[in-house]
């Protein structure tokens, strides 16, 4: 299968299955000195770990990341940077009744359709199981970023189902399972879900991710524009079906006059574009949102064929969660880490040098 990389300078190969042994990535292209350790990248992995909270998956997977290169007496030495993930609780049983069955909406027919066969145990490479490997590698962009440029990236919910949230405190976000930045619409979501839960259904979402402290410069004018890496690595995300960037889809109906981000000297008027200008990095926040589609997997009896293609209908039981998005604001930053990762590089290798005459301005605060 090829498509398990992302990056050019700083590169991630991703690789193992929902219920195999292990997953892992390949970390390619971090510069030398960087002070790292595993638990470093634990406090990352933490956030995205299943059988946290009732109202996700209860899987029970300890998550515990091991660096098996590229590290030497606490430092990344140059060289590619080796992490692995053990899975310890597969319960491959609670797919046996369904092997010879598609999931609507899920992936299963369009991998039989493409391979001839599939794994069927959790949905193999189309679990999002399998993003525990790239947010492993996201903490190592995550910790170069922050030391050498101040850079920081965070992520909320910012609506599940019909419920719209606002981002009232973003740090409250990392203090209760839903990453909901509202803390009045705490209650509300855990009565939703759990009552989501008991229909045996599943729920659509949004995630909304900041990147604060980007420097002006990144990104290309063309193929490679900042904003187009970042939709393609956002649509790598098992489930995500459509990326924003700053007001998105609303700009359809804005006037010019009304979408434009005035410049002054004391900074920006708006940041209606979402940090980007002709696919580089403006040196406001960078604002990206991320929908994601429901669970495919829910207790609701639906119609599907069988391998031969015989209608029958399917119930999938097991372990799922009820609103992927719930868990998908540590996913997201890992991507969009990943993303100003590799595009610092690639700035700094050719415009290191550039010395621009005109004062850098941000977003007013």
């Amino acid at each position: 299968m090829s498509g398990n990389t992302i990056g050019k300078l700083f590169t991630v190969t991703t690789f193992g299955e929902s219920h195999g042994p292990a997953l892992g990535a390949i970390v390619d292209g971090c510069p030398p000195g960087l002070a790292l350790s595993e638990e470093n990248l634990q406090a990352d992995l933490e956030l995205r770990r299943a059988g946290t909270s009732r109202h996700t998956s209860q899987r029970k997977e300890p998550d515990r990341v091991r660096i098996l290169s590229g590290i030497f007496e606490g430092r990344t030495t140059g060289t590619a940077i080796g992490l692995i993930v053990d899975n310890v609780d597969q319960r491959s049983r609670d797919y046996e009744k369904i092997k010879d069955r598609f999931r609507p909406g899920h992936a299963d027919y369009a991998y039989q359709q493409k391979y001839g066969f599939r794994d069927y145990r959790g949905g193999g490479r189309s679990s999002a199981r399998i993003t525990v490997a790239t947010v492993a590698a996201g903490a190592i962009a995550r910790k170069y970023l922050r030391e050498k440029l101040g850079l920081t990236v965070a992520g909320f919910l910012s609506q599940a189902g019909p419920h719209r949230l606002d981002c009232v405190d973003l740090a409250s976000a990392r203090d209760n399972p839903f990453f909901c930045a509202d803390p009045q619409k705490i209650a509300l979501l855990e009565q939703y879900l759990w009552q989501l839960r008991k229909d045996g259904d599943s729920v659509g979402a949004r995630v909304t991710v900041l990147g604060r402290g980007v420097p002006p410069g990144l990104g290309e004018p063309m193929f490679d524009r900042l904003d187009a890496d970042i939709a393609f690595a956002m649509m790598g995300i098992n489930a995500a079906k459509a990326v924003e960037i700053g007001d998105g889809v609303a700009v359809a109906c804005q006037r010019g006059s009304e979408h434009r981000d005035e410049l002054t000297p004391a900074g920006f008027t708006s940041n209606h574009s979402g940090g980007t200008l002709g696919g580089i990095s403006s040196g406001q926040d960078l604002i990206v949102h991320v929908a994601f589609k429901p669970t495919s997997s829910i207790q609701v009896p639906g119609r599907t064929i069988d391998l031969d293609g015989n209608p029958a209908e399917i119930v999938t039981t097991g372990r799922h969660d009820p609103c992927v998005g719930l868990r998908a604001v540590p996913i997201a930053e890992a991507m969009l880490l990943l993303v100003l990762m590799d595009h610092y590089l690639r700035h700094r290798a050719q415009c290191a040098d550039v010395v621009s005459g005109t004062p850098v301005i941000t977003d007013p605060r």
